[in-house]
């Protein structure tokens, strides 16, 4: 899937998330903050959150992955200091992580079909 694609999807992500009122909402909700904030979080999931995986590995692994939550969280809240993402506590962070990973997957795999499954 490439990039831009990425950005649209997580840009609904996004905007699905703060409309349900789960921890996150926009300071400013036109559609170009919307864009922004997702072309921000793509280059935090790109680039930073690569690192801080990598950092936190061993913590990672003692809680079998539960780190995660948090190593997402972080980056969630990394990307709200720099846009106009408001993140409402390091709960709301959890939350609002937790809610648009699995949108975002689900919007994911709407877009990619049934020809690119991982396991045929």
């Amino acid at each position: 899937m490439n990039f831009l694609l990425r950005v649209v999807l997580n840009a609904v992500a996004l905007w699905v998330t703060a409309e349900l009122a789960l921890g996150i909402s926009f300071s400013r909700s036109g559609l170009a903050e919307v864009l922004l904030t997702a072309l921000v979080l793509g280059l935090v999931n790109t680039i930073v959150r690569p690192i801080m995986i990598v950092l936190t590995l061993p913590l990672t692994l003692a809680t079998m992955g539960l780190f995660l939550l948090v190593v997402n969280a972080l980056a969630l809240m990394l990307v709200a200091s720099i846009t106009p993402l408001v993140v409402h506590g390091f709960g709301g962070a959890v939350l609002g992580a937790l809610v648009l990973t699995i949108i975002s997957w689900a919007l994911a795999r709407l877009s990619v079909g049934k020809s690119r499954r991982f396991w045929a």
